[in-house]
């Protein structure tokens, strides 16, 4: 009997720690994943800055080449008038002619805001030709407007008889004077075309203010009076 009492606890003791071992070894050793970090190709990153400015070589190309065309519009949009009769805001045929194909530059070029002048022959009183040179730049306005012009581009201006082109008391000379004439107030994007538009619209223009007496300045719905000094302070 002592006997099987002392192999049992013999047995227990050998079974005990095989037990244990077994169980630890059925436990999965869990390794974390080591993150590699994927190092650029700087060959790849020259490639595509190669390719990128290669992309945008044809348009600068583009660009350039359309240059002299872009430029020689702007000169034709400034220098072109648009004349009346006398003692008349009426838009002849010829009138609208030339007002369409300012429209067509200025949907060429949607960033462009002008102003449109309207001037006089001196015949008539100070007054009276201030509030006809408006009624002139106002009519030319309307009219780009129905042609899809956003008024919000156009402005108005009125020098009344004050800003002759020709010199003269004569039929001839009073014509030329009995206008419409645009001013771009912002220009294309590219610098060449601005620089050229600016010298072609103010080579003649004198700020002096006994020179150019006041003005009526037409701002959407909004009429007021300045002179040219005053405008010059505001801007």
């Amino acid at each position: 009997m002592k006997k099987n009492i002392c192999l049992a606890i013999a047995l227990v003791m050998i079974l005990t720690p095989m037990y244990f071992t077994a169980s630890c070894a059925k436990k999965a050793v869990q390794v974390e994943p080591v993150a590699t970090t994927q190092q650029q190709d700087p060959k790849a990153s020259d490639r595509s800055a190669e390719a990128a400015g290669q992309a945008r070589r044809p348009t600068e190309d583009r660009l350039q080449a359309e240059a002299p065309s872009r430029e020689a519009a702007t000169r034709a949009f400034v220098n072109e008038n648009i004349h009346f009769t006398f003692d008349s805001s009426v838009l002849s045929d010829q009138a609208q002619e030339v007002i369409k194909s300012k429209a067509e530059y200025l949907r060429t070029n949607p960033s462009a805001r002008v102003t449109v002048e309207g001037h006089c022959d001196e015949r008539g009183t100070t007054a009276y030709n201030i509030a006809l040179g408006d009624r002139r730049a106002e009519s030319v306005k309307n009219f780009l407007v129905t042609l899809g012009i956003n008024a919000d581009r156009l402005n108005t201006l009125s020098y009344g008889e004050e800003r002759p082109i020709a010199i003269g008391q004569n039929e001839a000379s009073w014509a030329k004077n009995r206008r419409a004439q645009f001013v771009i107030n912002s220009f294309p994007s590219d610098r060449k075309t601005r620089m050229n538009a600016t010298k072609a619209q103010r080579q003649d223009v004198v700020l002096d203010e006994l020179s150019v007496p006041p003005a009526v300045l037409s701002v959407g719905n909004q009429q007021c009076l300045f002179s040219l000094r005053s405008l010059c302070d505001l801007g």
